[in-house]
């Protein structure tokens, strides 16, 4: 059992990824790091969570609007992440989280931030299942 339907995995991956680099794109004097742990424990993502498909099938754009609109969530001033980072990062928090059947508020208790970052320069260029099995 997964936490959603497979039908909706690659949507929340690709859409997931792409929100993460879109906020650290856009947004280079603003905190990456706090943004993604916002997202991850907000109602937003609960949704995804819970399989809501009008949610779980957003495009990033639609995604980071609803987010800001239904959390009324406020980028902090800080240090955007840079190059390929902040989409992995977002890949693969959508994917352990599918592959391990959990909340997305228990996968970054037991995947944190920081540890993904300092992990991710031996872990990016894996195909995202293997990475996810070798943190898991």
């Amino acid at each position: 059992m997964h936490a959603y339907a497979k039908d909706y995995l690659n949507d929340v991956v690709e859409n997931q990824g792409k929100l993460f680099d879109l906020v650290a794109q856009n947004y280079p004097d603003k905190d990456t790091k706090d943004f993604i742990r916002a997202y991850m424990l907000s109602k937003t993502r609960k949704s995804i969570d819970e399989a809501q498909a009008y949610v779980n099938t957003m495009n990033a754009e639609s995604l980071w609007e609803y987010f800001q609109e239904n959390d009324k969530y406020e980028l902090k001033d800080g240090k955007a992440m840079e190059g390929f980072m902040p989409d992995w990062l977002g890949e693969f928090y959508a994917y352990y989280q599918w592959y391990y059947n959990m909340s997305s508020t228990e996968v970054l208790d037991k995947v944190p931030i920081e540890f993904l970052m300092k992990a991710y320069s031996g872990l990016h260029d894996l195909e995202l299942e293997l990475a996810v099995q070798k943190v898991g």
